[in-house]
């Protein structure tokens, strides 16, 4: 196991992230599912359903789960990138799309237990793909900086 690849791997690929949800953010939840976030206030943070909501009261919790699901998604792609073939975001693309297909499993069993519209399930997917590959590459291109695999 290679400390820094997690540490310098989970940081790349949670700056990426958060790089990417400027536009998915604006694009997906204060347009596309705001109606259908207003009609289910239930299951939202009371945080979120302020007027306006009080998002900077929820960084906090939201970076430092970001930041452990990124350090422990390097650990999985640190893990798994020997069985992966290409220079290094070539690799970290094709965990992406394992990645993207895994949370699509979970999409689909969440949504047969959490009454939310289907809309917001298909949103929730189609935003991952975006956010999974482009952090995914990243991810890649950082660790073979890192830690050189051999092709």
């Amino acid at each position: 196991m290679n400390l820094k690849v997690i540490l310098v791997g989970g940081v790349v690929f949670y700056v990426a992230l958060f790089l990417v949800s400027f536009l998915t953010g604006y694009v997906v939840h204060q347009n596309i599912l705001h109606e259908a976030y207003l009609g289910t206030p239930a299951f939202w943070r009371p945080e979120l359903n302020q007027d306006p909501p009080d998002m900077a009261a929820l960084m906090p919790l939201w970076v430092t789960c970001g930041l452990i699901g990124s350090f422990i998604t390097a650990f999985i792609y640190h893990w798994v990138r020997p069985a992966l073939s290409g220079a290094g975001w070539q690799r970290g693309l094709k965990f992406g799309v394992i990645a993207v297909l895994f949370h699509g499993i979970y999409i689909l069993n969440w949504s047969g237990v959490f009454n939310l519209p289907n809309k917001i399930w298909i949103w929730w997917w189609l935003e991952s793909i975006v956010y999974l590959l482009v952090g995914s590459a990243a991810l890649g291109w950082a660790v073979q900086k890192l830690a050189p695999a051999s092709n």
